[in-house]
C-alpha cells in the first residue's frame, strides 16, 4: 500500500505500476493541474476541460483508484454534487532493488524476496505480490515471470532460492561478522501448525546453519499480510537471524559451528555476497519452505544482510558518505 507523507505519495511496487498508468494521459494530467488550486465539483470541471461529462468521469475514476483524488458527496441546489480535490503535490517512487545504508563500522543491505537470481523450485510452489498471484500456482515457470521482483511471499515444497547481495565493504576493510535474517515457515497444503521443515541457509557456499521450523502458520492473520490473502493458507512466520563471525555459526544467538567460521567467505575477494536458502534434497524434514517480504507476514523487513568490519593496523580507514 502507499505510504503518505503530508502532501508526497510515496509508492513502490504494484502500487507504483498503478499510479504511473494513472498519470500517463494527458487529459489526466490537466485535470489534477486544474485541481491545484481548490476543489471542484464535476459541472465545474467537465466546463474547465471542455470534454464530454462520460470522459470527465471515467479519468476522475481513474484518478481516484490510484489514491489520487479525494471524491466527496456534498449538498447542492439540486441534490447531492460530487466535489472533487487533488490529495497531493508530488509522487515519488522507490525502484525495485536492494536498500544499501552504512554506519561507521557496519554495512546494511534489504533485499526485496523478489529479487532472487537463482531458482530451483518443486510443487507447490507459487508467488505473490502484496495485490495479486503472480503466474501460475504450482508452476515452477511462474519463478521466471518478470513480475517476480515484486512478489512479497514466495512458497516451495522443495528447492532453493539465490540471491546476490553487493559487497560493500570498504576498500582495506576485513570482515567481522556477517547476519541475514528473514521471515520463514515450512510450507504445507493450505496450513499446518504440525508440519516441521529443515530450511538451510548458505553464503558463499559455505553453510551457515539450518533451522527446524515447527510449522506453517496459519489461521490468524500475520500482521502486514493484505486482507485479501485467505485465512486458512500460509500468514505469517518467524524471524530467523542467521549469523557467522570469527567464533563459528549461530541461529539467534544459538551457535551451530565452531569450525565454520567468516574467513571462509573470502569476502575481500569477490563483488558479491552470495545468499542461498531453500531445503536440502536429504532433509530430514521436507517440509517446504514460504519466504515473507515486508508486505506479508509479521515483520515489516526484507532479507536484511548486515556485515560488521574492522581496518586492519595501519590501513587508512574509508569514510563512507
Amino acid at each position: 500500500m502507499p505510504i503518505a507523507g503530508r502532501r508526497t505519495l510515496i509508492v513502490e511496487g504494484e502500487e507504483a505500476l498503478r499510479v504511473a498508468r494513472a498519470v500517463d494521459s494527458e487529459t489526466r494530467m490537466s485535470m489534477l493541474s486544474l485541481l491545484s488550486h481548490s476543489p471542484m465539483n464535476v459541472t465545474a470541471l467537465t466546463a474547465a476541460m471542455g470534454l464530454p461529462a462520460s470522459t470527465v468521469n471515467f479519468n476522475i475514476k481513474t484518478l481516484e483508484d490510484a489514491g489520487l483524488l479525494d471524491v466527496q458527496f456534498m449538498p447542492g441546489t439540486r441534490g447531492r454534487q460530487k466535489l472533487i480535490s487533488k490529495r497531493y503535490e508530488e509522487i515519488l517512487i522507490k525502484l525495485p532493488g536492494a536498500a544499501v545504508s552504512a554506519q561507521s563500522n557496519v554495512v546494511e543491505i534489504s533485499m526485496p524476496i523478489g529479487n532472487y537470481r537463482r531458482s530451483d523450485v518443486q510443487p507447490t510452489c507459487g508467488l505473490a505480490t502484496e495485490a495479486k498471484l503472480i503466474g501460475m500456482v504450482d508452476d515452477p515457470r511462474s519463478f521466471f515471470e518478470p513480475e517476480h521482483v515484486f512478489a512479497q511471499i514466495i512458497w516451495m515444497r522443495h528447492g532453493t532460492l539465490g540471491y546476490d547481495f553487493p559487497n560493500n565493504l570498504p576498500h582495506g576493510a576485513e570482515a567481522t561478522e556477517l547476519e541475514v535474517s528473514m521471515e520463514l515457515c515450512s510450507e504445507a497444503p493450505e496450513h499446518d501448525l504440525d508440519w516441521p521443515s529443515d530450511i538451510t541457509v548458505w553464503v558463499n557456499g559455505t553453510e551457515l546453519g539450518t533451522w527446524t521450523s515447527p510449522a506453517d502458520f496459519g489461521g490468524v492473520p500475520g500482521k502486514v499480510t493484505p486482507r485479501w490473502w485467505p485465512l486458512n493458507h500460509t500468514q505469517y512466520g518467524v524471524l530467523k537471524r542467521f549469523k557467522i563471525s570469527r567464533e563459528g555459526t549461530f541461529i539467534d544467538g544459538r551457535q551451530v559451528s565452531a569450525t565454520t567460521t567468516i574467513d571462509q567467505l573470502a569476502l575481500g575477494a569477490q563483488p558479491l555476497i552470495e545468499l542461498r536458502v531453500g531445503v536440502k534434497d536429504d532433509a530430514r524434514h521436507k517440509g517446504g519452505m514460504n519466504l515473507f517480504g515486508r508486505r506479508f507476514g509479521n515483520t515489516e523487513q526484507d532479507i536484511v544482510m548486515r556485515v560488521w568490519y574492522e581496518f586492519r593496523e595501519g590501513e587508512r580507514p574509508y569514510v563512507i558518505k
